[in-house]
């Protein structure tokens, strides 16, 4: 007994130890040591991991700053570069999520609601318009960073919805997950953006809370209702922001708003040239919109011909 509690103490002192050295170290970096598993032989490995905070200390703002990290686990933060060899600033998204907006595509496209379930998308679409105009007014630097609060909602649902099915029927789900997961981040991405140009009023930011919270729980029941008619609301939705950008685009065409330069993080996001500005932004975004509006009203058609979406296979990397 005296052996056993002997032993156990020893084990104790000998942990301690190793822990009291984990947060010990030397000057530009921290020494660690792993730990020992129960019934090895025992074996020390030493490594001093040293970050000068050049890559993965810059927050989504694209700040920096040099801090020692530490990682216990061995995980070390990347460090990339762009093709000119400096830095890459963002930990929001990496180089190779940056892509070059398709602005070809037709903005004009819609789709004529003909069965119950497309009219009531499209009426209550139209029904939530009304008070965001009342709102907003013509302050659309504002009205784009609301609409994106609400607009990165639906895919994450989605994606989320579908990656649940996938577990429980043991089936892949034809590349629809990434593909919603995808557009959630776009939108997400707009919204990093706008904050750059409109920094919203405590009312705005205290609205995004309800809506959000009210959309979140209504969009999530409405595809567990009914996917066909989840995506056909997000799909005229999406013909909504395309009009509201428009606007948006008159607007600084008038000099009612000033066509301030581009954002850096729009710049290294969609790869727009340098010296590009607002309006630059907007019609990439307008774009992307297009881009969420066909593959919505295309996933809601999928539903309509009685399939399933992993029946088709989803339009991957088609913002």
């Amino acid at each position: 007994m005296l052996m056993r509690h002997g032993t156990r103490g020893f084990a104790r002192s000998l942990m301690g130890a190793r822990l009291f050295s984990a947060n010990t170290g030397s000057t530009g970096g921290v020494r660690w040591r792993s730990t020992l598993t129960l019934g090895e032989s025992e074996k020390e490995h030493k490594e001093q991991v040293v970050v000068n905070g050049s890559a993965g200390n810059n927050n989504e703002d694209g700040g920096s700053g040099n801090k020692d990290v530490a990682s216990y686990w061995g995980v070390k933060p990347e460090e990339i570069k762009k093709d000119d060899g400096t830095p890459w600033k963002w930990n929001c998204f990496r180089p190779w999520e940056a892509y070059q907006a398709d602005l070809t595509i037709d903005l004009k496209k819609h789709h004529v609601p003909t069965t119950l379930l497309d009219k009531l998308a499209y009426w209550t679409v139209k029904s939530l318009r009304f008070p965001t105009d009342v709102f907003f007014q013509r302050r659309y630097g504002c009205r784009a960073m609301m609409l994106e609060t609400v607009a990165a909602v639906p895919g994450m649902v989605g994606g989320m919805l579908l990656h649940c099915k996938s577990l429980r029927r043991f089936e892949h789900s034809g590349g629809w997950i990434k593909t919603l997961l995808d557009e959630a981040e776009n939108e997400r991405m707009h919204l990093m953006t706008f904050m750059e140009v409109s920094q919203p009023r405590w009312y705005e930011r205290a609205l995004v809370f309800t809506v959000q919270g009210v959309f979140f729980n209504a969009y999530f029941l409405a595809y567990l209702a009914s996917p066909k008619l989840a995506h056909r609301v997000v799909g005229y939705l999406e013909e909504e922001a395309i009009h509201s950008y428009t606007e948006f685009l008159k607007e600084l065409d008038k000099g009612t708003i000033e066509n301030v330069p581009a954002p850096a993080i729009a710049i290294d996001y969609w790869r727009l040239p340098a010296d590009s500005t607002l309006r630059d932004v907007v019609m990439v975004v307008r774009a992307d919109e297009a881009h969420h509006r066909d593959v919505n009203h295309f996933a809601s058609d999928i539903h309509y011909q009685g399939q399933e979406l992993k029946d088709s296979p989803a339009p991957l990397g088609y913002h």
